[in-house]
């Protein structure tokens, strides 16, 4: 089941590479009395995700944060190292690039996204939240095949 509007986020562990160490994150942790935005996508490097996805976001950090935002978080299942590649890769300096690489985030959320018919395996679906203190305030998951309600400029509008 889809965690809703007005639940706490999921208790899970995230990975990130930080100054060249991998660095353990709890999502209850990352997101206690402050605002964060955590977008979801099914896979670093794949085309909407590089072409358009993460690229909003690292275009509209600066208005996102203006807007209270502590973090902006983009969660993929994928291994760390593979997360701080493509955020390298893309200068993405402004967003927390987060591996989820056993998918026990993805799990908790009730995103998951069969990609077998595109080699991926199982990912997760597009998303985007906006977590406040710890309670997801706003959830936007994409429908199939579809990019509106998880860009960046739609969050931003939510804010």
């Amino acid at each position: 089941m889809t965690v809703q509007q007005g639940h706490p986020i999921p208790d899970a562990t995230l990975r990130t590479i930080r100054e060249g160490k991998l660095v353990t994150v709890n999502t209850k942790e990352l997101t206690a009395s402050k605002t964060v935005v955590i977008f979801g996508v099914p896979g670093a490097f794949t085309p909407t995700c590089s072409e358009q996805h993460l690229p909003g976001f690292i275009r509209h950090a600066d208005a996102i944060k203006a807007k209270g935002v502590s973090d902006i978080v983009c969660v993929s299942v994928n291994d760390p190292f593979v997360m701080d590649a493509w955020g390298r890769d893309v200068n993405a300096e402004s967003i927390l690039m987060m591996g989820d690489g056993n998918g026990e985030f993805t799990e908790a959320m009730g995103l998951w996204m069969d990609g077998s018919s595109f080699g991926l395996g199982k990912r997760s679906q597009r998303y985007a939240m906006i977590v406040k203190d710890s309670i997801v305030d706003r959830l936007e998951v994409e429908q199939p095949q579809e990019f509106k309600v998880s860009k960046a400029e739609y969050i931003l509008q939510l804010l």
